[in-house]
């Protein structure tokens, strides 16, 4: 089944991300940036765990979640420990949840707006796993520029 695959995608790239997190020396290179680069590592975890915590948590999981985007972008020096821990609870979260979704689940109607009306929650967790791998992208290219 593809939420099988995608248990399996999100976990490794959660964990690769938490390599890159890991792999800053220097815990304030987390909030800097450099250049025309606008968002920090440290602001681009924030939004990866605050964007599959709404999607993934409140809207499929119901957990309650309600989110700041803004606060995502704008919350600076959250420790780095903490900025891991929310991503090792956001593997947990994820595999709780897409682990109860159904083939009939996957193909329905996500139960919120996304992008365009009439989007399944297969094509949403698609979209959020490239998303991810995106701003995973970023963090480690600002990791080695300010290296």
């Amino acid at each position: 089944m593809l939420n099988t695959m995608l248990i399996e995608f999100y976990e490794r790239d959660i964990t690769q991300l938490i390599e890159e997190v890991n792999s800053f020396k220097n815990e304030t290179d987390l909030w800097r940036t450099e250049g025309t680069i606008k968002n920090s590592s440290g602001n681009l975890v924030l939004h990866i765990i605050g964007g599959m915590k709404h999607h993934i948590g409140a809207t499929l999981a119901k957990t309650g979640y309600v989110r700041n985007r803004e606060q995502e972008f704008q919350q600076k020096n959250v420790p780095k420990d903490e900025l891991i821990a929310g991503l090792r609870d956001l593997i947990e979260l994820i595999k709780q949840t897409l682990g109860k979704l159904s083939a009939t689940d996957m193909e329905a109607d996500f139960p919120a707006f996304f992008d365009r009306p009439g989007t399944s929650v297969q094509y949403v967790l698609i979209q959020l796993s490239l998303h991810l791998n995106y701003h995973r992208g970023q963090v480690n290219y600002l990791r080695r520029l300010l290296m």
